[in-house]
C-alpha cells in the first residue's frame, strides 16, 4: 500500500465522492456507543413496533468493527433525492391525489448507492493499493445517522432525521467501511433551537417528544413496514398518504435550503408524483408488480398497498364512483384489505349523510 499523507488522501477521497454524484462525504470513527442509551430506551418503550430486528446485533450497532473486523474508518456519504423543491405540506393538497413519499417515486436508491460506493472503493484502490472495504446502504445493523452525525454531516432533528444546515434533510445515506487509517471529521452543532414545527405538524402525533418517534403511530411505518389492520383512530390522520410521509420534513425551516438530486434515478416513474387515488386503485397485482419493479414501493407488498389506498379513498370527499369502486374491490383482496374497504365505504356514506 502506497504511503500517502492521510489528510491529503482524505481530501482526495472527498473530491472523488463528489465526482461520483454524492452530495457530501465525511470520515467517521467506527464507534456509535453514544447512541446506545437512547436507543435502548426507544426499544424499552416499544416504539420500534414489530420491527424486532432492531433488537438484534446491538453490539455490532454500537461497535462497527464487530460488523466488519479491521475497520478503521467509515466513509459516510449522502445523496439528495428531491426532484424539485416542494411546497410545504400545510398547503392544501388535492384530496383525491395519492401521496407517495418523495424518495420512493423513482428507482430504489439502494443499488445506486452501493454501486457508487464500490466505484469509490475501486478508485481509492487504484491510488493507494489494496485495502479492505465493504459498502452499505440501509442494509445492515448500522447506526447510519449516528455515524454521519458524529462526523459533521448534520445533526439529528427533533423528528429523528438528519438535518444539514445548507441542504435540509431530503437525502439518503450510505457507508463504506474501510481499513484505511484516515483522520476523522468533527461533529456539527445542532440548530433546531426551540422550533417544534415537525412535532406539531405530525398528523398522527408520532413524535412523542423531541428526538423520540413512536413507530406505532408513524405513517411511514404504518404504510410501508406494517402488514396488519391499521388502528381506526389513526386512519383519518393518514389521509391520502399511501406510501410513507414527508410532513415533518416539509414543514422544517431548514428544508428551504434543500438541494435537488444530481442523478435521474429519483425522477418519478409511472406518474407517481401526480396520480389519483382512483387511478391507482385500479392497479391489479400484475400492474403493481410491473410498475414497482426496481422501486422502494415493492417493499410494502400488493395487499398492504391496496389497504393504504382504501384508507385514502375513505378519507376523500364523497363520490359515488369511489363507493362503487370500493365495493367492486371487496372480492379481490385478503381479509385485512377488506376490513379497510368496509371502513372506507362507511366513511364515504357518513360524508354523504352529513352533506344532506
Amino acid at each position: 500500500m502506497q504511503q500517502i499523507d492521510p489528510h491529503e488522501l482524505k481530501a482526495w477521497i472527498k473530491a472523488q465522492a463528489l465526482d461520483l454524484g454524492f452530495a457530501d462525504c465525511v470520515i467517521a470513527k467506527p464507534d456509535a456507543q453514544e447512541q446506545m442509551p437512547r436507543f435502548l430506551e426507544y426499544l424499552e418503550r416499544g416504539y420500534h413496533a414489530d420491527m424486532t430486528y432492531l433488537e438484534e446485533n446491538l453490539e455490532k450497532r454500537a461497535d462497527p468493527t464487530l460488523l466488519v473486523p479491521g475497520t478503521k474508518s467509515i466513509i459516510c456519504v449522502r445523496m439528495n433525492y428531491l426532484v424539485e423543491s416542494p411546497k410545504p405540506r400545510y398547503v392544501p393538497l388535492e384530496p383525491n391525489s395519492a401521496i407517495i413519499a418523495r424518495y420512493a417515486r423513482g428507482r430504489d436508491y439502494h443499488k445506486v448507492m452501493r454501486g457508487r460506493l464500490k466505484t469509490l472503493a475501486t478508485r481509492i484502490r487504484e491510488k493507494v493499493g489494496d485495502f479492505e472495504s465493504r459498502p452499505f446502504a440501509d442494509s445492515a445493523p448500522i447506526f447510519e445517522k449516528s455515524l454521519a452525525e458524529s462526523a459533521g454531516m448534520g445533526w439529528t432533528g427533533k423528528h429523528t432525521l438528519l438535518i444539514h444546515k445548507k441542504s435540509g434533510s431530503f437525502f439518503v445515506l450510505g457507508e463504506l467501511f474501510t481499513s484505511l487509517d484516515l483522520p476523522f471529521d468533527e461533529p456539527a452543532t445542532a440548530h433546531c433551537g426551540s422550533c417544534s414545527a415537525c412535532i406539531d405538524i405530525c398528523p398522527t402525533q408520532a413524535i412523542v417528544e423531541p428526538y423520540m418517534l413512536d413507530a406505532r403511530r408513524c405513517i411511514a411505518y404504518l404504510t410501508i413496514e406494517y402488514k396488519g389492520v391499521i388502528a381506526e383512530e389513526l386512519r383519518a390522520g393518514i389521509g391520502n398518504r399511501i406510501f410513507g410521509c414527508d410532513d415533518c420534513q416539509l414543514i422544517c425551516p431548514w428544508n428551504s435550503f434543500a438541494k435537488t438530486a444530481s442523478i435521474s434515478d429519483f425522477n418519478p416513474r409511472h406518474g407517481l408524483d401526480n396520480i389519483s387515488l382512483l387511478d391507482i386503485w385500479q392497479w391489479d397485482e400484475a400492474t403493481f408488480l410491473a410498475n414497482t419493479e426496481g422501486s422502494p414501493i415493492r417493499r410494502t407488498g400488493y395487499q398492504s398497498f391496496k389497504r393504504n389506498i382504501a384508507i385514502g379513498l375513505g378519507n376523500a370527499p364523497y363520490s359515488k364512483e369511489i363507493v362503487d369502486q370500493l365495493q367492486n374491490g371487496k372480492n379481490l383482496h385478503d381479509e385485512i384489505v377488506n376490513v379497510h374497504i368496509d371502513w372506507a365505504i362507511e366513511q364515504q356514506l357518513n360524508q354523504l349523510q352529513l352533506s344532506n
